[in-house]
């Protein structure tokens, strides 16, 4: 039960950002930025639109009625997959960015994202 929730809740995280990234990707249009400085706002701006998106994972385990031992480790889980699929995301839009495809893409994704969590 609790990977069906997961899953949903992934999934429409995942529409969040995307939402997200179209509107970061026009603010940095509108100021005018590119290159490097494009990137690290695009990067900050989807962060910042994904924490305030989803729920803590503090209150995911409150709302689970979790406590302890129970609550840690749901928590420091939680906090781990959402910088995991914050790290992912932001790799995914460097790569587009890139305009990298096939094997570059996977390659140049997979390494940012162990870098990202290392």
């Amino acid at each position: 039960m609790q990977s069906k929730i997961l899953v949903v809740f992934s999934l429409l995280m995942a529409a969040n950002l995307a939402m997200a990234a179209e509107s970061c990707d026009a603010q940095a249009a509108s100021k005018k930025l590119s290159g490097a400085a494009k990137t690290s706002f695009t990067k900050k701006c989807e962060a910042d639109a994904q924490s305030a998106a989803a729920p803590s994972c503090d209150s995911q385990a409150a709302t689970k009625k979790l406590a302890g031992a129970a609550k840690n480790s749901f928590v420091k889980k939680c906090e781990a997959d959402t910088k995991g699929s914050s790290a992912a995301t932001a790799c995914e839009t460097q790569a587009k960015d890139k305009k990298l495809a096939g094997a570059a893409k996977t390659s140049f994704v997979k390494k940012c994202v162990t870098d990202a969590k290392g």
